[in-house]
């Protein structure tokens, strides 16, 4: 195995050398993607300049650049003089005639203006038509700059990350791979982890995609020579143990169950470890009778039972481990799971605790009125290798099988010649074809027909080809020049943006044909591929990168506080956010709906935990909102407790999520030597203070007001709302208050009218998800520059309802999508 990995890296490195640095993309393409030159580009989504009717309805002297500047001079330059320079701006010298020349600075004070922000709360303050036409002003004069001089970005190339490397990999193998195994963690830059900027390619990157190479090409083809060795998977230790786990047998309880996928025939052992308590005991040892189960594929091979009486000092620990059991190869659906002995509570007060592993930390040390927990299924082997079967992965690789030595190369060649059209995702070049069969020649001489195509497919996959999206630039573009990239570099913008996967064969057909750049075709195979099962990425990756759901695996809320929380209830919330935003991506939904949802999707545990009847079984359903304050994200779990700590709630982080996620105006951070907002008693020691109380005494420092003012109302809006998202009237014995005032001026009193509030700056919560969505869909920073085309989309979506493929199609039909910068230094 390490002398294939060496094999690959050293062929390899000259192809990588040359496609990232020497600038060799042109070489890497094959002639099928040779330049095509600089089309019309009439059809894509410039920035519109046309006058807003809003900004007609206003005053005529508000709108000209004269009386504009005199508004800045009496409103904002107090704040903004080259002395003060609050934030970082200056605007004395601003001339609103010349926005287009300061870009950045004008496109800074839209976003403030927009959002309501500016002249902060408190300032003496215009009239708000008079700001609406401020920056109405400004946006058509930078939206008119624009057109006349368009930049489209421009993006080196961009490598597949860790999800978008799985899902090639399952693609194009029918697979499922560990990546974390492999690649270390993706960089995040501007919410999301495909920015190509930071998407560097160190040694240890470049390393770990090699080791993938040489472990998935043997997974695939099988290793009749496979070593043994392990694969651990491990249950979270909060995880409920009670529930029946998704692909167990009927009748088991808890546990794990997975896919794995065993390298080659032969005996496979299986040793799980049970949780203990802090002294070493079983945890739940007070429970008789209890048994494992293995099983695979549904049927059992093994029974364990579980000795009450085993500990940590044993010789096995707390291992329970079966006998070598016979295994074919191929992905199997492996369970461990405790055989259910009963099938609820009898006794409220004496139940097995279902969600957690807390009550160890709050009285229970002796585990007493509780069940085993599985901790982690380990998989040991193959020991006596027998072969390899055949596999639905072989059976996908191997399309022909040569009956004679004479027939093996033409059937390589059908073979690798399949196999390498989906996974460089274009058609291929002579030397595509000629460089693998290299590789498949120098495997053949050594071991066989089987391991040539193992060999082979090892380069494929640690090949740039397959690694990097590389878009080549047409040979006659001079050094800045503006260029339309091709249909194969499109087709693969377009589905990595809305699968987070490889183009698929009709997407490649119409790539290959130079049709898909026809606005007709385009839109066709937009819309088709949102209706593909596959656009479920865009819940599981943009929508949960942009409202921070990964977040949630940093909160762990205090057990002795809030001791029904569990790892399979924060699964859930996780769920109930992503299926909504899929709902609006299925059904094409106004997407303003994940504020003003009345309805949500919930198991029965996530139901139970609101509140909401009527809900039986571990699978999601779409179910109404009669309570007006659980609609939309804001009444989620999900955001409520990752923007809490472990014992308390955090006006401030879920004020400073909604400025982030929703307004696009993170505050800034605070200053190094302000103190944590510690636990206090009143005067008296009678009782806790509220997290209002606290807040509000820590708001007293001067150092923290201004930004407090903005943040805290936001937040507070939400108190109702516990650590865990379930819904309160009292805080630390006395009743919630969640009254406030926003930047704007507008009244809060709890979670209905901060939703009316955010609805009313709309235009911002738009823009904000516009530019989320662009950046995640080009692969870069959105920049000041960008902005034209994101009031553009905005403005025509709106126009549809805000319908979600709206945005989609004016994101794809625009110059950022479509277009690229040719690099200067060529």
């Amino acid at each position: 195995m390490r002398r294939s990995v060496v094999l690959c890296g050293a062929t390899i490195l000259a192809a990588w050398t040359s496609a990232i640095i020497t600038r060799a993309e042109r070489a890497l393409l094959p002639a099928a993607s040779t330049p095509i030159g600089t089309p019309s580009t009439e059809h894509l989504a410039a920035p519109s300049t046309q006058h807003r009717a809003s900004s007609t309805e206003l005053a005529a002297p508000s709108t000209a650049p004269a009386a504009q500047r005199n508004l800045i001079n009496d409103f904002c330059v107090t704040c903004h003089d080259n002395d003060k320079a609050k934030g970082g701006l200056t605007l004395e010298a601003f001339d609103p005639a010349l926005a287009g020349k300061n870009a950045e600075i004008a496109e800074k004070m839209i976003r403030k203006l927009r959002s309501g922000m500016m002249p902060p709360a408190g300032a003496n303050r215009p009239e708000p038509g008079t700001l609406e036409a401020l920056a109405a002003g400004l946006e058509n004069r930078l939206d008119a700059a624009a057109a006349a001089r368009p930049n489209p970005g421009r993006r080196t190339f961009q490598r597949l990350n860790r999800a978008e490397y799985a899902n090639s990999i399952r693609d194009l193998l029918g697979i499922d791979v560990d990546v974390a195994a492999f690649l270390p963690p993706d960089t995040v830059s501007h919410n999301f982890d495909n920015i190509a900027d930071v998407q560097l390619i160190s040694a240890t990157v470049l390393e770990g995609y090699l080791r993938a190479a040489s472990r998935i090409s043997r997974e695939a083809i099988g290793d009749p020579d496979a070593a043994p060795g392990s694969a651990t998977y491990r249950v979270p230790r909060t995880a409920a143990q009670l529930a029946h786990a998704e692909g167990a047998p009927f009748g088991t309880r808890g546990g794990v169950s997975i896919v794995h996928n065993f390298p080659a025939d032969g005996e496979y052992s299986f040793r799980m470890m049970l949780h203990s308590i802090p002294t070493g005991q079983l945890y739940g040892s007070t429970t008789r009778g209890e048994q494992l189960e293995v099983s695979i594929d549904g049927s059992r091979v093994a029974v364990l039972d579980i000795n009450p009486r085993m500990s940590e000092s044993d010789p096995n620990g707390m291992n329970l481990q079966t006998p070598a059991i016979a295994v074919k190869a191929g992905p199997r659906r492996v369970a461990a799971a405790f055989i259910q002995r009963f099938e609820g509570p009898v006794d409220d007060l004496l139940a097995p605790v279902e969600q957690t592993l807390a009550d160890t930390q709050i009285g229970s040390a002796t585990g007493v009125y509780t069940v085993p927990h599985l901790r982690d299924l380990a998989i040991l082997g193959p020991q006596k290798v027998t072969g390899v079967s055949e596999t639905p992965t072989r059976r996908r690789i191997f399309v022909c099988r040569p009956l004679t030595a004479a027939e093996d190369r033409d059937c390589a060649t059908r073979i690798l010649t399949t196999l390498a059209r989906q996974a460089y995702r274009r058609p291929l070049s002579s030397g595509d074809v000629a460089s693998l069969l290299r590789f498949y020649d120098e495997g053949r001489e050594r071991k066989g027909f089987e391991n040539g195509i193992r060999i082979a497919l090892q380069a494929m996959l640690a090949s740039p080809h397959f690694i990097l999206r590389l878009e080549d630039a047409p040979a006659n573009v001079k050094p800045g020049q503006n260029y339309r990239i091709s249909d194969i570099a499109l087709a693969s913008r377009l589905s990595f943006f809305l699968w987070a996967a490889p183009p698929d064969a009709e997407l490649v057909k119409a790539a290959s044909a130079g049709r898909l750049k026809h606005p007709v075709v385009l839109e066709q195979q937009v819309r088709r591929m949102l209706a593909d099962p596959r656009a479920a990425a865009l819940a599981g990756r943009f929508a949960s990168q942009w409202l921070r759901l990964q977040d949630l695996e940093k909160i762990h809320p205090d057990p002795l506080l809030y001791p029904q929380y569990d790892h399979t209830l924060a699964d859930a919330m996780v769920q109930e956010t992503e299926r909504l935003f899929e709902h609006i991506v299925r059904s094409d939904r106004d997407v303003l709906e994940l504020l003003t949802a009345d309805y949500t999707f919930v198991n029965d545990r996530l139901a139970r935990h609101y509140g909401i009847p009527n809900v039986v079984g571990p699978g999601f359903q779409r179910v109404p909102l009669i309570d007006p304050n659980r609609r939309g994200v804001l009444g989620h779990g999900s955001i409520l407790t990752m923007t809490s700590v472990a014992d308390r709630t955090s006006p401030v982080l879920r004020g400073k999520w909604v400025l982030e996620v929703l307004f696009g105006s993170p505050p800034p951070p605070p200053p190094p030597d302000v103190p944590d907002l510690n636990e206090t008693k009143t005067a008296s020691g009678s009782r806790l203070l509220s997290v209002r109380e606290r807040l509000e005494a820590h708001r007293a420092d001067p150092k923290c007001t201004s930004c407090h003012k903005v943040i805290d109302p936001l937040g507070l809006a939400l108190e109702h709302f516990d650590v865990t998202g379930a819904w309160r009237i009292k805080d630390s014995f006395v009743a919630v208050d969640a009254s406030g005032q926003l930047f704007d001026g507008s009244k809060l009193d709890g979670p209905v009218a901060l939703r009316a509030a955010l609805l009313r700056h709309r235009e911002t919560v738009l823009r904000t998800f516009t530019e989320n969505l662009m950046a995640y869909g080009v692969g870069r920073r959105v920049t000041h520059d960008d902005m034209p085309a994101v009031r553009t989309i905005v403005r025509h979506a709106s126009a549809s309802g805000n319908r979600f493929s709206s945005f989609v199609l004016g994101i794809v039909k625009s110059p950022a999508f479509q277009m690229s910068k040719a690099d200067v230094s060529n």
